[in-house]
């Protein structure tokens, strides 16, 4: 089961009048982590997100400005601009614009002339929430509540958030965080040497590579149940949540932290990968922080100063032949990550997915694409999206034994709840 071109346009494409477009500012988009702008009347930075060029800046009492990045008179960027006393004036001509846009200052015009008042900017507002600065690009009258993911409302001490570029458009990254069955071939050298994974029952069960997927519906999205054969009489339960437009949550080994991801398009031919780490209850080890810090788990190795992976592929993301005859990396490339990561753009900046030839274990995949479709068409109708809620946001991953005939869905729902406070469970470690 392939998809036509024309749907295939339709998913992939999020500029600012198209379909997934429209439907993606509804959305609070995680746009930059905190640390990005350190300081008040900071230098400001350039963002592209859904092929939007705009410029964040962090005004004198704090607050994030996301602004259009080129200045109302002659087009200058505002990059260039002196970002001081409450607000980011154009070096050019001294045309300055507050943290809304609106310009406030034209040197040239008279005080009282007015001009000033006429001129905004198109900007967005930004919020700042776990560490992350979230923007809401839609109608100001349809913003919806903050997003109320576990990850972003437990203390700093609990939580590590990264993200990485990846040069591919969104929806094939999105669409390996769904897919529960690479797993036992594509990550099954990592999952026995990894600190973050090797010793649990999970990554024991892992090697049955043959998964029985039951996929079903959720307020927010779809919940994922990948089922694989463990001890006498029952199954190893890997339980994902998708929540739409573009978070998974990946279930835990043993006692590790959860973990999930947000797969946000740059533009149509890239997108960062975000990947957030949390404990409900307790903070981070230091030797998990390390970890996550050095590329390990689901994380990778950056570039310092920038969000490109040292392994990309204009170095054919270092792949090691030897290790991969080996099997201790499976495909060659070290990290979950860009194993990840590596695949994802091999497929081209965007994927022909006309081409494709899909089987059982994709029926996530082609659940999620039917469901933003839906969700786009009913945009049209005047019907909110799925996913705008913060019950649907409030819910975590699993991984449970549960014996053979129990549903899993029934068995584990206690499990699939969040709560602060409370640790999560898991099979244990073997």
């Amino acid at each position: 089961m392939s998809i036509s071109p024309d749907v295939n346009e339709t998913l992939c494409r999020t500029g600012p009048n198209t379909a997934m477009g429209r439907l993606f500012r509804r959305y609070w988009i995680p746009l930059l982590i905190s640390s990005e702008l350190p300081d008040n009347d900071g230098a400001p930075l350039r963002v592209t997100v859904l092929s939007e060029k705009l410029l964040a800046f962090r005004s004198t009492d704090g607050g994030v400005g996301l602004i259009d990045e080129f200045c109302a008179h002659r087009g200058v960027s505002l990059w260039f601009g002196r970002n001081e006393e409450h607000g980011i004036r154009c070096p050019y001509h001294g045309w300055k614009y507050n943290v809304n846009g609106q310009c406030v200052d034209v040197p040239s015009e008279a005080a009282d002339s007015g001009y000033s008042e006429r001129i905004k900017l198109t900007a967005y507002p930004c919020v700042e929430q776990g560490g992350v600065i979230w923007a809401y690009m839609g109608e100001p009258s349809e913003q919806p509540p903050l997003p109320k993911f576990e990850w972003n409302l437990v203390p700093h001490a609990n939580r590590y958030v990264s993200k990485r570029l990846q040069e591919s458009n969104y929806l094939q990254a999105m669409e390996g965080g769904i897919d529960s069955s690479h797993v036992s071939f594509l990550h099954s050298g990592e999952l026995h040497t990894d600190p973050l994974h090797k010793g649990t029952k999970g990554a024991k069960f892992q090697g049955d590579k043959k998964p029985i997927f039951e996929v079903q519906e959720s307020s927010g999205g779809l919940l994922i149940g990948a089922r694989r054969n463990a001890e006498a009489g029952s199954y190893y339960w890997r339980i994902s949540q998708w929540i739409m437009p573009w978070y998974t949550m990946i279930p835990p080994y043993g006692e590790n932290a959860l973990n999930g991801h947000a797969f946000v398009p740059i533009d149509d031919e890239n997108c960062w990968v975000w990947s957030m780490t949390h404990k409900p209850a307790v903070a981070l080890t230091q030797e998990e922080i390390h970890s996550m810090d050095n590329g390990e788990g689901m994380y990778a190795e950056l570039i310092p100063g920038t969000y490109q992976a040292v392994a990309n592929k204009r170095n054919d993301y270092l792949i090691d032949r030897d290790l991969q005859k080996s099997g201790r990396f499976y495909s060659g490339v070290k990290g979950i990550g860009m194993q990840d990561g590596s695949l994802q753009e091999s497929m081209g900046t965007i994927q022909d997915r006309s081409l494709e030839n899909l089987v059982s274990t994709d029926n996530a995949i082609i659940m999620a694409r039917n469901r933003l479709l839906k969700a786009a068409k009913n945009l049209d109708k005047g019907l909110p999206p799925p996913g705008l809620d913060q019950e649907s946001h409030f819910v975590r991953s699993a991984s449970v034994e549960l014996p053979v005939g129990v549903p899993f869905k029934e068995a584990a729902a206690e499990n699939l709840k969040a709560s602060l406070g409370k640790s999560h469970v898991s099979v244990i470690s073997v």
